[in-house]
């Protein structure tokens, strides 16, 4: 019988799975900070569209101006090409923005604080 490295419910050095671990309440689970930093969230992914419309139709008089018509779906391509990594990239910068700004990043490092701590046995 092969002999396994770990106890049942601890890993290899002794301490718990993060699973078995309680973790800290977020301050998103509360309903008014999270509605205010939801509300936040959305007003931010809306100047996010605004920008992105207007850094295509930029890039979009840019290539008109340097190619003229090559192809209609040149145009295309890039005007979604380029609006779409522009939201991707708003949407990612005002999720850590919210994650930041409501405290849930305290939350998770409280959560590895206590993880890893020895436990006495």
């Amino acid at each position: 019988m092969k002999r396994r490295p770990w106890r049942v419910g601890a890993c290899q050095y002794g301490r718990a799975r993060p699973s078995d671990l309680p973790m800290a309440r977020s301050p998103l689970d509360e309903s008014d900070s999270a509605r205010f930093a939801w509300a936040r969230f959305r007003r931010m992914l809306r100047w996010w569209a605004l920008a992105s419309a207007v850094i295509a139709l930029a890039v979009l008089a840019w290539f008109w101006e340097i190619f003229g018509l090559v192809s209609i779906h040149f145009y295309i391509a890039s005007a979604l090409g380029i609006g779409l990594m522009v939201m991707l990239t708003g949407t990612l910068m005002s999720l850590l923005f919210l994650s930041s700004g409501t405290g849930h990043d305290e939350a998770v490092r409280d959560f590895d604080r206590d993880r890893d701590q020895p436990k006495d046995r």
